[in-house]
């Protein structure tokens, strides 16, 4: 008879286990950077197969999110591009990073896309300092270009008028409108993997955009080249949307970071626990929730593996058999 109470063992156990799952979260936050460490994807935006695809990104797999500076993230131009220094570099599948941003920097879910390029300020004037924060474009720049909170001026301070802008990883430089051909030949060929007919191409064009403020635009890999940044960007993007409009460029201060290592099909459990307002499992591949259980079955069935495992080897051990020997000896005594 055990000589501890049974809620005893019961509350020692649980402790326990908080103390391991403490102990892992904790360790990831150390690892990724960013808290929580991980996020759950919701959507079909990112997949690459329809029966899902270990190394892409789909729904119901868990994503680390690390803790990257903004200035290091790898757009799909720039990883696209022979003659720059993260030429071929991929993450998840394609060219260039997966980032997890806000919105416009609004709340609610975050969205998890690839950075396909960074739009940057080239020339510059500097602003009116005298007119407030939220005065209107012509006020903050009475001798023309665009104004931009987030680009450091000439004198130092936050905020500029941009006359012209580049893109790392193409051949556009210092123009007032952004055209840039996917093809192969302007930029790295993005594959919009669509029906293709009259003046709409196979490939990613970018066309007649004057940007509002730098960033970074970004597009999911399934969802045939409609960019989050809408059609201002690419003729016949729905966009992505917040309280405050279609999403802009990618600031700094909306980043949550980028998409690290995936864990898959262990966040359709949280998608099959989610409330209302949660798209639940509808998006995840047949074949995770079949992964899933495998998983799950692996991890009821390993202990009791084990456990008849290690009895039979403590079966037929020479040592426990000359004891069972010398006891029946002692005991014929």
């Amino acid at each position: 008879m055990s000589d501890q109470h049974p809620l005893k063992n019961l509350l020692r156990e649980m402790l326990l286990a908080v103390a391991m799952i403490s102990f892992l979260v904790l360790g990831l936050w150390a690892h990724t950077g960013t808290m929580p460490p991980l996020v759950v994807v919701e959507s079909s935006s990112m997949i690459h197969e329809e029966s899902g695809e270990v190394g892409s990104i789909d729904a119901g797999d868990l994503i680390l999110v690390m803790n990257t500076p903004y200035d290091n993230i790898v757009t799909f131009a720039e990883s696209s591009d022979p003659s720059n220094k993260n030429y071929g570099y991929e993450m998840h599948g394609m060219n260039g990073d997966v980032i997890i941003y806000q919105k416009n920097g609004d709340s609610g879910t975050p969205i998890i896309h690839r950075a396909i390029l960074r739009v940057e300020a080239s020339q510059t004037n500097s602003p009116d300092r005298s007119v407030a924060s939220d005065a209107n474009n012509s006020a903050h720049c009475p001798g023309g270009g665009t104004w931009d909170s987030g680009v450091i001026d000439d004198d130092g301070e936050s905020g500029t008028c941009v006359l012209t802008w580049s893109v790392p990883g193409t051949n556009v430089s210092n123009v007032e409108t952004i055209t840039i051909h996917f093809d192969g030949q302007q930029a790295g060929y993005y594959d919009c993997k669509r029906f293709t007919h009259a003046n709409v191409e196979p490939y990613l064009v970018v066309w007649n955009w004057q940007p509002k403020h730098s960033g970074i635009v970004t597009l999911g890999d399934n969802n045939q080249c409609s960019v989050d940044q809408g059609g201002l960007v690419v003729n016949g993007s729905s966009g992505v949307h917040s309280t405050s409009g279609v999403a802009g460029p990618v600031q700094e201060a909306w980043l949550v970071g980028v998409a690290g290592g995936e864990i898959p099909w262990l966040g359709t459990v949280k998608l099959m626990l989610s409330g209302p307002n949660s798209p639940g499992t509808q998006y995840v591949p047949g074949s995770s929730f079949v992964f899933l259980a495998m998983v799950i079955g692996g991890i009821i069935l390993a202990p009791l593996g084990l456990e008849m495992a290690l009895k039979q080897i403590m079966d037929s051990s020479p040592e426990l058999k000359q004891a069972e020997l010398e006891t029946d000896h002692s005991s014929e005594e």
